[in-house]
């Protein structure tokens, strides 16, 4: 059994969403960031971490592809042009979606309030808007990113989509939305919201 350490209000929720999609047993400890038990394992304190015997692994993007890879499913094989696709879209969102709502939520947050910077939310939403556009653009016709398969950048691209939309981030490509709408209706992930009311710890 796999345990996950993280509240589900963080990038956590996208193991947790993997691990329901995979229809695998896990543990869950919805323990905060920088926490005794988190820092136990990981001692940069952030969250999620999975442990598989014994052994923490730390940072979301590593976690998919872990369980992805060690499952064979949400995911193409590794020396495919397929999975060379599927992770330079991964890479896409880490550095355009993600990195833009992580550096809002620093400044709007996260930082000490002296060293927070409202303005730079103008900028990151510009670029945001622009990141949209491309994706746009290598989004395939089917109901995923890469068409009929679900793969890892499709976790991350909806955990972003709604962050931020809480984030009162626009979301102005109509395609973008339609996606996001039917993601955000799946079986696993609403289970994997409610998971906080089920975990242990």
């Amino acid at each position: 059994m796999y345990t996950v350490i993280g509240s589900s209000k963080s990038r956590t929720l996208r193991v947790l969403w993997m691990l329901e999609e995979l229809g695998l047993e896990y543990e869950h400890v919805p323990s905060p960031p920088r926490s005794p038990d988190v820092v136990a394992m990981n001692p940069t304190g952030k969250v999620p971490v999975l442990v598989v015997d014994n052994t923490p692994i730390t940072d979301s993007t590593a976690i998919l592809t872990y369980l992805a890879d060690c499952h064979g499913k949400l995911t193409y094989p590794a020396g495919t042009l397929e999975r060379a696709r599927q992770d330079s879209l991964t890479q896409f969102l880490l550095d355009e979606f993600d990195a833009a709502l992580w550096m809002a939520a620093r400044h709007s947050f996260v930082l000490p309030e002296e060293l927070r910077e409202s303005a730079i939310k103008k900028s990151l939403k510009w670029e945001f808007e622009r990141s949209q556009t491309a994706l746009a653009a290598r989004m395939g016709e089917g109901p995923f990113l890469m068409g009929e398969v679900m793969t890892v950048p499709d976790i991350i691209l909806t955990h972003c989509g709604n962050w931020a939309q809480i984030a009162r981030f626009p979301i102005t490509e109509p395609g973008l939305r339609g996606y996001l709408g039917r993601m955000l209706a799946r079986p696993a992930l609403k289970r994997a919201m409610r998971s906080e009311r089920r975990s242990v710890g």
